[in-house]
């Protein structure tokens, strides 16, 4: 039994860890604030809920287990609720989001009135 749970803790730590990771190369690779900030909160939310649940496992049922729920809990409300504030606020700022196609934005150029 506790080899099944050490299998499982760990597949969730590497799943947790690939969407860390996935996350962050996606803050490299979009295009503009908006959809940096989606593929960075979407991303953190998940990989840090399934790592904190791998370590739930590893830990198992003890005080340990409980600081990494409420934890748990804390990022999964808190997380999606500033990336909101941020796009928010960048959009309060004049910060508008790029609209189009990537091959529609490279045929018109930036200073050219359709």
């Amino acid at each position: 039994m506790t080899d099944a749970i050490h299998i499982a803790s760990s597949v969730l730590l590497l799943l947790g860890g690939f969407f860390v990771l996935v996350g962050g190369i996606g803050l490299l690779r979009m295009p503009d604030f908006y959809t940096r900030m989606h593929a960075g909160s979407v991303t953190e939310t998940l990989g840090s809920m399934l790592i904190i649940i791998g370590l739930m496992l590893h830990a198992g049922l003890d005080l340990a287990s409980f600081k990494l729920f409420t934890i748990m809990l804390f990022l999964l409300f808190t997380g999606p609720v500033s990336a909101y504030a941020m796009a928010n606020a960048a959009n309060i700022a004049g910060l508008k989001p790029l609209l189009g196609s990537r091959s529609s934005r490279a045929q018109s150029p930036e200073g050219s009135s359709e």
